[in-house]
Order: C-alpha cells, then sequence, then structure tokens
C-alpha cells in the first residue's frame, strides 16, 4: 500500500475511530453473536448469520484503518508554502465560464469531506490544481466535461 499523508488531526481521528470500534463495537458484536448462539440451532438462526457477518465487516474495518495508520506519514505543517497550490492549501479557484469562485481545502483522501469544503488530492480537481500558482488557468477533466477554472488564491 502507498503512503498515506494525514495531519495530525486527520491521524487521531483514525487512531479514535478504531480505538472504539475495537473497545466498543467489537464487544457489542461479540455479546449479539453469543445471543444468538444461545438460542439453539445455528443452521437457521438468522441473527447468528447477521452478527456473524457484522463482525466479519466491522473487522475487515479496523483491518483497513490499522493499515492506512501503519502507512501514514505526518504532515508538517511548517512547511507548507503558499508559491503553488499543495496539500493543506486553501485554494481559491474561479470559474471561467461563469466566474463563480470556490474554495476548498486539498487534504488526503482520508480527510476530505465536501460540506466542509475539503477535496482530496487525488480526485480530479485535486490533481488538476496541484502544483499551480496564483494566475494560472487550468482545464480539469472532470466527470461532466472539463472545468476551466484560474487560480485566485492559495492560503493556508
Amino acid at each position: 500500500m502507498a503512503v498515506h499523508y494525514l495531519t495530525k488531526e486527520g491521524y487521531d481521528k483514525l487512531l479514535e475511530e478504531v480505538n472504539y470500534l475495537e473497545t466498543e463495537r467489537r464487544p457489542a458484536i461479540s455479546k449479539q453473536i453469543a445471543e444468538a448462539r444461545d438460542k439453539g440451532d445455528l443452521s437457521e438462526n438468522a441473527e447468528y448469520d447477521a452478527a456473524k457477518e457484522a463482525q466479519g465487516i466491522l473487522e475487515a474495518k479496523i483491518s483497513r484503518l490499522k493499515t492506512l495508520i501503519s502507512n501514514a506519514r505526518l504532515i508538517d505543517e511548517s512547511q507548507i508554502s503558499t508559491d503553488s497550490v499543495q496539500i493543506l492549501n486553501k485554494v481559491t479557484i474561479r470559474n471561467t465560464k461563469n466566474n463563480q469562485k470556490m474554495a476548498y481545502t486539498l487534504v488526503s483522501e482520508s480527510e476530505a469531506d465536501l460540506k466542509q469544503g475539503k477535496i482530496a488530492i487525488d480526485t480530479p480537481v485535486g490533481q488538476g490544481l496541484l502544483g499551480k500558482k496564483v494566475g494560472d488557468i487550468v482545464d480539469i477533466k472532470v466527470p461532466n466535461g472539463v472545468l476551466n477554472v484560474e487560480i485566485v488564491d492559495i492560503a493556508l
């Protein structure tokens, strides 16, 4: 698996999630399995099957998160500049067709949250903006065509 760059906040969030899944969700599912097992015949026990399936999904999620954590590299936020677009920059862009301005913060995939204006650097928009400077005009291929934008501002 590739190196996964995270902010300290994003890294701590992953650790919290793994801790919650291991200390609260795992015991709860184990309890459901035990209760279903106590009801007798497992061959026709839908509760048991559902609990075992939930357990498998949970364990896969825990494993995926632990792999992400083990491959994580924390980003030194003091080394981030605004000379050109890079991870953790807040980039203000202007759509050249309708003059609409939008601002996005570029983050790792696991920290992306469009409602908060955080987009992953590995999305088409993120990739299209990386390395660009204020004043650059960029054509970004998106699922519904090509987005033509101007880089208006790069901030921390």
